[in-house]
């Protein structure tokens, strides 16, 4: 993977981690997992809450941390595949989410040339802002 520090692989790892504990067996097709990491070091992981109305993984993660007090958000990865070795962009919801709650948080997508942290204003330019 390029681009990623030590620390980023460690998202990506518990990220990884939080989906082999936590499988979803009914919907094992589209089990995913992620970890956001805040400024303080402190990580959080969430796996997606499958249904038609289910809460994505990121937007889990996000979720544990701020009912633990967290404010404060570095980086979030999101992950999935068969062998949980995917990394995965969050979807148009997650992004919105993402930039409401975490708008200087950085996010590990995949590109051609492997992994890399990019600013969620970069996934989302136009993005809906409540002030509007």
């Amino acid at each position: 993977m390029s681009d990623l520090s030590t620390m980023d692989l460690e998202l990506v790892d518990a990220a990884t981690e939080v989906i082999k504990s936590n499988i979803d067996l009914v919907s094992f097709n589209h089990t995913v997992g992620a970890a956001v990491r805040c400024t303080n070091g402190n990580v959080y992981t969430g796996v997606n809450v499958y249904s038609n109305h289910g809460a994505c993984a990121e937007i889990i993660a996000l979720g544990t941390a701020i009912s633990r007090g967290e404010r404060d958000f570095e980086c979030i990865v999101a992950v999935g595949g068969d062998h949980f070795d995917m990394i995965y962009s969050p979807c148009g919801n997650c992004r919105q989410f993402i930039l409401e709650y975490a708008p200087a948080c950085e996010i590990i997508v995949s590109t051609e040339e492997g992994a890399k942290k990019i600013k969620i204003t970069d996934l989302i330019p136009y993005a809906y802002h409540r002030s509007e």
